[in-house]
């Protein structure tokens, strides 16, 4: 029986030749090992350095706020969970603390190398993800009757081709706030749900719903038939937002940034408000305004 020696360049005989290990490959055994006793990540190359890139059909979402609410929440699917091996720790700690009925629905984070975060862009700037990134669907919209249909005190708010999502993004977070049922905003000459306005809303998207209709005017219509009161916010408005609060059924309708509200959603209108400002300011921030207006008239 031919002996086997040790040579450099591995065994002699039949046996398969053993390399030996590189401190690269020592790493990667060892965060391999962390992520076992983590509860089972997966790993890929840091080789390719290009930016995380969404599947089909769905799209990027980030920041700790957006996407902890989005782990949360039991209807949004969630096709991929990105992180890094500096943050994998913390990101096992929270999908951990979830009700295992919802942990069974997320797939195992994937391990990327931080340069591919660092990769991502928001409309031209920098994405501030935090090592932390979903690959997600949109969220269901539910149909505007559902809403309306409810019986009792009702706050909807209304976007007229607001176009920029970080606008949007915030009041989400004021329509949360102030007790808003639902956003409703046309399709066209709108954001489509998305990583920027996600960011913006800081997990707001997960609980107020928002619908796309593609005629306004005929949504506005349904919206009245069933008892809501329609408040166009403008600064030529003549009533004052605190007398709409005693409304029990209420929207209030935005105007875009630029333009205000188009002349078929000011005549859907049964009042026009404003927010009493000094002679020095022209104008706020459409979100801002928002909120004012949502603060003022929010159900009792």
């Amino acid at each position: 029986m031919q002996s086997k020696k040790w040579k450099k360049s591995g065994f002699e005989g039949n046996t398969a030749q053993k390399q030996r290990k590189s401190p690269q490959r020592r790493d990667e055994k060892r965060a391999s090992t962390k992520q076992s006793r983590l509860g089972g990540t997966r790993s890929q190359s840091a080789g390719h350095q290009s930016a995380l890139r969404a599947s089909a059909n769905s799209y990027l979402l980030w920041g700790q706020h957006a996407v902890e609410a989005a782990l949360r929440n039991p209807a949004r699917e969630i096709r991929q969970i990105y992180t890094t091996s500096e943050a994998q720790d913390r990101v096992m700690q929270f999908i951990e603390s979830l009700p295992d009925a919802r942990k069974m629905m997320l797939p195992q984070p994937y391990i990327e190398a931080r340069a591919r975060f660092d990769a991502l862009s928001a409309d031209g700037n920098k994405a501030l993800h935090q090592q932390f990134v979903l690959d997600v669907c949109p969220l269901e919209s539910p149909d505007l009757t559902d809403i309306v249909y409810q019986d009792g005190a009702l706050r909807l708010l209304v976007l007229d081709q607001v176009t920029d999502p970080r606008n949007i993004g915030a009041m989400l977070r004021s329509a949360r706030a102030f007790g808003v049922s639902a956003v409703i905003m046309t399709r066209r000459n709108a954001p489509e749900e998305g990583g920027v306005l996600a960011r913006a809303a800081a997990g707001a998207l997960e609980d107020v719903s928002i619908i796309q209709v593609t005629n306004l005017a005929r949504a506005l219509e349904t919206m009245s038939d069933y008892h809501v009161h329609l408040a166009g916010l403008e600064a030529k408005g003549d009533i004052p937002l605190e007398q709409l609060a005693s409304e029990s059924r209420l929207a209030i309708i935005m105007g875009s940034e630029g333009d205000g509200m188009r002349r078929l959603t000011r005549d859907a209108c049964d009042s026009l408000v404003s927010i009493p400002m000094s002679d020095s300011s022209e104008s706020l921030n459409v979100s801002v305004a928002a909120a004012i207006a949502l603060y003022a008239t929010r159900a009792p």
